[in-house]
């Protein structure tokens, strides 16, 4: 183990998850409802949470569209995509019990979302809270490499399980990526744990050869070295999971959603939220901010923070940090010009369109294709 030094020295670590991790099984049903009410009507509020445990999927919240979703199918395609078909496990596409608790949006909180009763005739935040966005410059993606490398490895794991080249490979699994920095530099990987859910049929030599000489090797491009320590399902097997094992709930891996840690979270989840909900247009603006301060030279790192009161359409606070590694007096001056409402960060963004469920898995920051990233 190493520990923080004065000398600026420090090992900070991230992990990630596969989509078939119980809470992201549980995001991506919520971000395909979400997605499918807003196909049908783009003004649609939705608010949806999801549980999943063996053969049960069960999906609560409050929902207001003129359009109409069939929201089982909704969650045995979702179910389906992710790769959970065999018929021998409790949960699979074909053999869940979809179980719903849905209700309409309260009317006390529409009435100061919606512009036409909002007290200032502009629509106001749907809820109270703090969001945070962050931005580096140790990778091209602007995002912290533990992160980003955890990213790339959970994401391999599905692409060589979805593909057919390691058939053996299940949809659950976690990785983790541990970064040695000097001076607040990325220098070197230090230890990589990956967990993959397999079938009982492969060696746990044969997952460890895997890791060690392909997967590693090919995600990892410049950062791959012999000295890493590798820990491969630690535990020895790794047979049993997913929902048929864990239960899963909407919104439990926002910090992998987000920065890995290195930068704050306000607490709010993002799947299953439609973008009048702050927690996630909000957070989405702020990460767009901080890389514009990245972008535009003003600062190496930075970090914004917004807080909201509900029905109001203007921010109570903004925040600007650059950790002192450029122009805080540039950066205020650039986030002042800014216009944090929500109908401004829905516009710029074309945030009514069925773009989230591309957001759920592998993090919300640092993909391409996404609006708040380009």
């Amino acid at each position: 183990m190493t520990m923080t030094r004065a000398s600026g020295s420090y090992i900070f670590t991230s992990e990630s998850v596969t989509e078939g991790h119980p809470d992201k099984v549980c995001d991506y049903i919520a971000d395909s409802i979400l997605d499918a009410y807003l196909e049908k009507d783009p003004k649609s509020r939705v608010a949806c949470e999801v549980l999943c445990k063996e053969q049960h999927v069960i999906i609560a919240g409050e929902i207001t569209s003129s359009g109409e979703v069939d929201h089982e199918a909704v969650a045995r395609q979702a179910v389906r995509e992710i790769g959970y078909l065999d018929p021998s496990t409790p949960f699979n596409a074909d053999g869940v019990q979809v179980h719903q608790y849905v209700t309409r949006q309260s009317p006390e909180i529409s009435q100061g979302v919606d512009i036409d009763t909002n007290l200032e005739s502009d629509q106001g935040a749907g809820d109270q809270g703090i969001m945070f966005g962050y931005a580096t410059d140790e990778t091209p993606e602007l995002m912290p490499l533990p992160i980003l490398l955890a990213h790339s490895l959970a994401r391999g794991l599905a692409a060589d399980r979805h593909s057919g080249k390691c058939a053996w490979l299940r949809p659950d699994g976690k990785t983790q990526v541990s970064v040695r920095y000097e001076n607040d530099k990325p220098v070197a990987i230090t230890d990589v744990i990956v967990s993959p859910q397999h079938q009982p049929s492969i060696s746990r030599e044969g997952i460890i050869a895997y890791v060690n000489d392909d997967l590693a090797p090919r995600i990892l491009g410049k950062w791959y070295s012999k000295d890493i320590r590798f820990h491969v399902n630690p535990t020895g097997s790794f047979v049993l999971g997913g929902p048929s094992a864990d239960a899963g709930v909407t919104g439990r891996k926002i910090i992998v959603d987000t920065y890995g840690g290195a930068g704050r979270h306000g607490g709010g989840a993002f799947s299953g939220k439609d973008p009048s909900k702050v927690d996630r247009s909000g957070a989405y603006f702020c990460r767009y901010i901080a890389r514009q301060i990245i972008r535009k030279g003003m600062a190496r790192r930075a970090e914004i923070q917004v807080s909201y009161a509900i029905g109001k359409p203007r921010p109570l606070s903004v925040k600007v940090d650059t950790f002192g590694t450029g122009d805080d007096f540039a950066a205020v001056k650039y986030v002042e010009e800014l216009d944090f409402r929500p109908a401004a960060i829905i516009e710029r963004f074309r945030l009514l369109r069925p773009i989230y469920r591309q957001t759920t898995n592998y993090g919300h920051f640092g993909k391409p294709g996404l609006p708040w990233e380009e």
